[in-house]
C-alpha cells in the first residue's frame, strides 16, 4: 500500500543517496587526474587533463542535485551538516573553483606561466578530496568533537584522496595509449594498494567507534548475508592490480578492465556505507523520516525531479557517448 509519509522521504533519499553516488564515481576519476597531474610530467599535461576535458564540468552537476535535494526536501538535516562542517565545504568549493579557473587560464597565458597554473589545478583537485574525505569522516563519526574524529576524519581525507588518485589512475589507463598508460598502470596499482590499506583501516576502525555499526555487521545472522561484500572487494581488488602487474609485464590485456574494478569497488563501498547508516540521513541523530519537509514540497518538488533527472542522465551518457576513445594532445580553437 502506498504511505506517503513513509514512501516519499525514501524515494527523495534514494535519489540523493544516487546522486552522491554517481557524483563520487565521475567527478572522482577527473579529481584524480588532476591529482596525477604533478606525478605524469609537464609534457603529458595537455593529454591528461584532453581525457577529462569533455565530461568534468557536467560530472559536477552530480553534486549540485544532491546539495539540493539535501535542502529542499531534508531542511533539518542540511542545516545540521552545512553548520557542522561550514570550514570544510568553503575549502571544497574554493578547491572546484580553483580546478574550474586553471583549467581555463591555463590555456590563454604566455606559456611561461602555464606550469603555475597546472600546479593549481593540482592544488584545487587536493582541497577537493581531501575536503571530501574529511567531511565523510566527520559525517561517520556523527560530528563528535573528540581527538579520536578528528584522527579518524584526517584519515578518512587521506582514503579518499587515495581512491581519486585511483580511479584516476584508471581512467589514464583506458583513455591514454604508450608510455603514459603505462605509467598511469604503474601509479593506479600504487594507489590501490594505498586505498586498499586505507578501507582496511576504516573498515576495522568504524565498528570500534560505532555500536551501531558493529552490530549491523557483526550480528547473525547479517553477517553472513553481508560477507559477499568484502570478499567481492578483496577479489575485486586482486583481479585490477594481477591486470595491472601483467600490463607492466607487457601483456596488453583489455583496457577497460582497471576503470571497471575501480567502479565496482567504488560501488561496494557505497553499499557499505549506505547499509552501516540507514535510515539515518544524520547518523544517530535523523532519520530520513524525521528530517524530511513537509509532503506537500516533496510532492511539487518530485515533479520537477522527474524532469531534471533523466535529462541529466541522458546528456552525461551522451557526452560520454560522443567523447569516447583515446585521448589526444589538448587544443584550444
Amino acid at each position: 500500500m502506498w504511505d506517503e509519509a513513509f514512501w516519499l522521504p525514501f524515494v527523495f533519499a534514494a535519489l540523493m543517496a544516487l546522486a552522491i553516488y554517481v557524483y563520487a564515481l565521475l567527478d572522482g576519476f577527473d579529481l584524480g587526474v588532476g591529482l596525477l597531474v604533478p606525478l605524469c610530467g609537464e609534457d603529458n599535461t595537455d593529454t591528461l587533463l584532453a581525457s577529462i576535458g569533455p565530461f568534468w564540468d557536467a560530472n559536477e552537476t552530480w553534486l549540485v542535485l544532491a546539495v539540493g535535494l539535501l535542502l529542499i526536501a531534508f531542511p533539518a538535516a542540511h542545516s545540521l551538516v552545512l553548520g557542522e562542517m561550514y570550514l570544510a565545504v568553503g575549502v571544497l568549493l574554493i578547491g572546484l573553483i580553483l580546478r574550474g579557473v586553471a583549467f581555463d587560464l591555463r590555456a590563454k597565458v604566455h606559456s611561461d606561466h602555464v606550469r603555475r597554473w597546472n600546479a593549481l589545478f593540482f592544488l584545487g583537485s587536493l582541497l577537493a578530496t581531501l575536503s571530501q574525505g574529511y567531511m565523510l569522516g566527520q559525517y561517520i563519526m556523527g560530528f563528535e568533537r573528540s581527538f579520536g574524529a578528528l584522527a579518524f576524519s584526517l584519515l578518512s581525507a587521506v582514503c579518499v584522496t587515495s581512491a581519486y588518485a585511483f580511479i584516476g589512475a584508471a581512467w589514464l589507463v583506458l583513455k591514454c595509449e604508450g608510455e603514459l598508460q603505462r605509467h598511469a598502470a604503474d601509479l593506479c596499482r600504487r594507489a590501490l594498494r594505498l586505498m586498499m590499506l586505507g578501507v582496511a583501516v576504516v573498515s576495522i576502525v568504524n565498528p570500534l567507534v560505532s555500536s551501531m555499526v558493529f552490530e549491523r555487521w557483526f550480528n547473525w545472522p547479517a553477517s553472513l548475508i553481508l560477507a559477499p561484500i568484502p570478499m567481492l572487494s578483496l577479489a575485486t581488488a586482486w583481479w585490477v592490480h594481477r591486470d595491472l602487474g601483467l600490463r607492466l609485464a607487457g601483456a596488453d590485456p583489455a583496457h577497460w578492465i582497471p576503470f571497471a574494478g575501480a567502479a565496482a569497488l567504488f560501488t561496494l563501498s557505497f553499499i557499505g556505507l549506505a547499509y552501516s547508516f540507514y535510515p539515518y540521513i544524520v547518523p544517530q541523530q535523523i532519520t530520513i523520516w524525521q528530517g524530511t519537509t513537509a509532503l506537500e514540497s516533496l510532492r511539487f518538488v518530485l515533479v520537477g525531479v522527474v524532469i531534471a533527472l533523466p535529462a541529466i542522465i541522458i546528456y552525461t551518457v551522451m557526452s560520454y557517448r560522443v567523447f569516447w576513445g583515446k585521448a589526444r594532445e589538448l587544443k584550444y580553437y
